[in-house]
């Protein structure tokens, strides 16, 4: 009891007015504006600190200086502006744009590709900043798609610029999936009074330690279990207990490996996926937190989830977040009056539109310098073990939803065996599909031999 009201402690109101004691100045210095302008600025300087990095200049015979990578700078910038811009005039947009706005935002990006693929090397310095700008659109595609949502529903009034480019070019980092969504979606959290930021900033504060502490975990499991790859393994004197990483069992297809082992290397290998996750994620969402925007953690205990759809939800929950409203939600809706009395098939539609098709559509186009040279081919041939782990995912996913809607709302069999059935089985579902998720370069036909040998079968391809 006493450790978890530790754990806890950013919600004790003692804790709380204590805070705000030490750091009474501080919090009313730091004004909703105030802590908005910092990270705005911030986010100006990531954009001219990373925009130049997708300017390669040595895929493109073309002589470079200073003014190209200051060219995609500017680029970049102006084209922040103009979906500003889009969002806030929203209802006088073309009328094809207001009803399908990412299906627009895409085909912007697509635009760019098809202009590259079309064009020579040796086309000029224009081609060299559309490259450097098609590289980094990934990044900034969700963004945008936030952006534009926000516009769609409405809640651009009130807003800056300023507001919503420091969600676009965020100092806090993440990746391409923007760990918080858009402005819209902070602003609801955001703290509104000194009281609400000493909170936030306590919640920040602890979800540090925390990430600290999962770090430790990680390499805890590093030393212990792989080894002998860090400097804990030294320490114990090179003892580990000999457990291989998934990826080197894949590589040699499971052979001369006792089955208890390999089961137990997939289930150490999910363990520190969720670890790996944890981590960064919190240190992202700890700095939103104190800087006043108290949002839900990236990942929050995926371990102790009881179905499948709930792992999902809680594993990447920011990622998650643009499958559910970019493909599920649109696919869901569209599909309400054709598939009405269906609900299985409609069901089954969407979820495969989020976590199979858009899944793999988010990964594809993360190969930047794949996608700008036209090797889309390539890239989905490179994909191919990921593609299969997204299938199996929406498949796990529908069937998990599925049960819980015939369950009609009632409670799982009580007890806790029953739900430490329930959460083995969720770990043995992701820690089998995952095989085909670890390390790209390994052949789909060397992770199939691995996954049967798991089960006593041996079969050479």
């Amino acid at each position: 009891m006493q450790l978890t009201h530790l754990m806890q402690f950013h919600e004790d109101p003692r804790v709380i007015v204590w805070w705000q004691t030490k750091m009474g100045a501080m919090l009313r210095w730091l004004t909703p504006f105030r802590r908005r302008a910092i990270l705005a600025v911030g986010g100006l300087w990531v954009c001219i600190r990373e925009s130049p990095e997708s300017f390669r200049p040595a895929d493109v015979p073309v002589p470079a200086d200073r003014l190209g990578p200051l060219l995609v700078v500017l680029a970049l910038l102006g084209m922040t502006w103009l979906f500003y811009r889009a969002a806030t005039e929203f209802s006088r947009l073309p009328q094809f744009v207001r009803k399908h706005p990412q299906l627009s935002l895409h085909s912007v990006y697509w635009a760019f590709l098809v202009v590259l693929w079309t064009s020579t090397p040796d086309s000029g310095l224009w081609r060299q900043v559309l490259f450097g700008v098609a590289a980094m659109f990934p990044f900034l595609l969700w963004r945008f798609g936030y952006l534009l949502l926000s516009g769609q529903h409405g809640r651009m009034s009130g807003t800056r610029f300023s507001d919503h480019f420091l969600t676009i070019w965020p100092i806090y980092g993440g990746s391409n999936a923007p760990y918080g969504k858009g402005f819209g979606y902070l602003s609801r959290f955001e703290a509104k009074n000194e009281e609400e930021l000493a909170r936030s900033q306590l919640a920040g504060i602890k979800l540090f330690i925390l990430s600290n502490l999962l770090l430790v975990a990680m390499k805890v499991l590093e030393g212990v279990f792989y080894g002998p790859g860090n400097a804990l393994t030294k320490m114990i004197g090179g003892y580990t207990l000999g457990i291989p990483t998934v990826g080197y069992l894949i590589s040699i297809e499971g052979k001369n490996t006792a089955i208890w082992i390999s089961w137990i290397s997939i289930y150490c290998e999910l363990v520190y996926q969720v670890l790996r996750h944890a981590v960064r994620g919190h240190l992202v969402i700890a700095v939103l937190r104190i800087f006043g925007f108290n949002v839900f953690r990236n990942t929050y205990k995926p371990l102790l989830a009881e179905s499948i759809v709930d792992f999902w939800n809680r594993y990447y929950y920011y990622f998650k977040e643009i499958m559910a409203n970019f493909f599920f939600l649109p696919t869901f809706t569209q599909l309400g009056r054709t598939l009405r009395n269906w609900p299985t098939l409609r069901l089954f539609a969407a979820v495969f539109a989020a976590a199979f098709i858009g899944n793999t559509y988010y990964h594809l186009i993360k190969f930047s310098d794949v996608m700008v040279q036209g090797q889309v081919f390539e890239g989905l041939y490179a994909l191919r073990s990921r593609i299969f782990y997204c299938f199996l995912l929406a498949l796990g996913i529908f069937v998990s939803m599925l049960r819980e809607q015939r369950r009609g709302g009632r409670p799982p069999p009580p007890g806790q065996a029953n739900r430490l059935l329930r959460i083995a089985g969720v770990w043995t579902f992701f820690a089998l599909i995952y095989i085909w998720n670890v390390g790209v370069g390994a052949p789909f036909t060397a992770r199939l031999s691995f996954f049967l040998s798991l089960f006593g079968i041996a079969w050479a391809f």
